[in-house]
């Protein structure tokens, strides 16, 4: 009974696994003093986490004697299941709040448009380049994936057969997006049914304007309260990341060996190829409609350095906005909206390239067929997922559960905690993709609408 206790119930028998539990309460002390205490730059702090993470996988790895098998050493089981409790748990969290966070984040986007005609005009040519833009985006990651074959290599190291998908007509497919039973499509994960949900309920509300102009602002400010609230309670969980890549590395490691960190490396090879070339069909965009990318490559040098190492769409929002404005010639209404709706939705970095990519990943590491309906699955789930999608630190990895969960592919999110293990290296690259496509959407816009200044644009000195 007592050798029970230790060995099922806390998992605590070996005296390696209680000398690596003390050193992983050590190394959140260490974090937990950089960032609360000396204040530290949060993505610093990440990356210290993860190399803190990648010391304990490795210590544990060297004094197991880097075994075939790993689970079957003693302290290696018990001291993962400790680990799994700080790094799945983070992810669980995280996964907690998809759901009210795509509905309330779509009917915020939808309540707070204004009625002009003008910005009716804006709000549609917004919306189908955004979108186009994300599907594009979607496009290049499944490409990349495919071509590369991201998760193919580590796919003998997990126990599952390739099954073939039953083919569905297409009319069938987008049939079954739309909700019959709002709770039941909660409980399953229907993230396609929760922005249709939520798109409906913003339209709903910002029609009762012309009745009922007070009913209309408290079911406003309502909706906005609690999109603010959810995304305070997003970032109080994204707060926790820097000991959580603790865990999710250091179990990751000690699991598998660093052999499973290899397949991480190549993912993010491609997905900085996949980026590359995403940015520059932003380029080609531009010139197709009769804009110099070259002029706003150097004009918009400084912005894209900012997103690049502040990981944050919503930080990098003013200077987005005055670059646009000041430099570009981008009318003042257009630069607000594109670039303010670019930190909530259509982003494509984070929302588009980087959840297809995982999609991809993720049906390689599982066996599972990425053919042409899974492929066109992806698309529309991660371009109509990607509206609910907040620009913070760390979003991508809700555009990662939302996409999974869309595809039915929620039950295999904790395949990649390697991956989230080693976001900030990732996350960079993808705002600054996020911030660029911002501009590229709202310079493209603005020069449809007509409003586009070009002698602000092609005056050399603003830069």
């Amino acid at each position: 009974m007592n050798g029970d206790f230790w060995q099922s119930f806390l998992m605590i028998s070996d005296i390696y696994t209680v000398g690596f539990l003390v050193l992983l309460c050590i190394f959140f002390g260490i974090i937990h003093y950089l960032y609360r205490k000396r204040k530290m730059d949060f993505s610093l702090v990440v990356l210290i986490g993860m190399g803190l993470g990648c010391i304990l996988g490795i210590l544990m790895q060297y004094m197991a004697g880097f075994p075939n098998d790993p689970m079957q050493v003693t302290f290696i089981k018990e001291t993962t299941n400790w680990l799994q409790l700080f790094g799945n748990g983070y992810i669980d969290l995280i996964k907690m709040i998809v759901v009210p966070l795509v509905i309330v984040s779509i009917a915020h986007v939808i309540v707070n448009m204004k009625s002009e005609q003008k910005m009716s005009r804006l709000v549609k040519k917004t919306i189908l380049v955004t979108m186009s833009m994300v599907a594009v985006a979607s496009i290049v990651g499944i490409a990349f994936g495919i071509f590369f074959n991201v998760g193919g290599d580590a796919l003998t190291n997990v126990a599952t057969e390739a099954k073939a998908k039953e083919i569905v007509s297409v009319a069938t497919t987008l049939r079954g997006l739309i909700p019959g039973n709002l709770v039941d499509a909660m409980v399953k994960n229907n993230i396609i049914g929760m922005v249709i949900f939520g798109a409906f309920l913003g339209r709903a509300i910002w029609w009762i304007k012309a009745d009922e102009p007070k009913v209309e602002e408290f079911m406003r400010k309502l909706v906005n309260g609690l999109h603010k609230a959810l995304m305070n309670m997003a970032l109080l969980i994204l707060d926790y990341m820097p000991w959580a890549v603790i865990a999710l590395l250091a179990n990751t490691i000690a699991q598998k060996g660093l052999d499973s960190i290899l397949s991480v490396v190549h993912f993010i090879f491609v997905l900085y190829l996949a980026i590359i070339a995403q940015f520059i069909i932003q380029l080609i965009a531009l010139s197709v409609n009769g804009i110099n990318p070259i002029v706003y490559m150097k004009k918009s040098l400084a912005l894209l350095i900012l997103a690049f190492t502040s990981r944050s769409s919503v930080g990098c929002l003013p200077v987005t906005i005055e670059t646009l404005t000041q430099k570009l010639g981008v009318n003042q209404a257009t630069a607000s909206f594109v670039a303010g709706f670019g930190t909530t939705a259509g982003m494509q970095g984070c929302a588009g390239i980087f959840p297809s990519l995982l999609i991809v990943y993720v049906c390689h590491l599982t066996g599972t067929a990425m053919d042409f309906s899974m492929i066109v699955m992806t698309i529309i789930v991660v371009t109509l997922g990607s509206l609910g999608i907040a620009g913070i630190p760390g979003t991508a990895t809700m555009a990662a559960s939302v996409g999974l969960s869309g595809v039915g592919m929620a039950s295999s999110f904790s395949l990649i905690g390697p991956i989230l293990a080693i976001d900030p290296l990732i996350d960079m690259a993808r705002t600054m993709l996020n911030v660029s496509g911002s501009v590229t959407n709202a310079l493209i816009i603005d020069k449809r609408l007509g409003n586009l200044d070009e002698n602000i644009y092609n005056e050399i000195n603003k830069n």
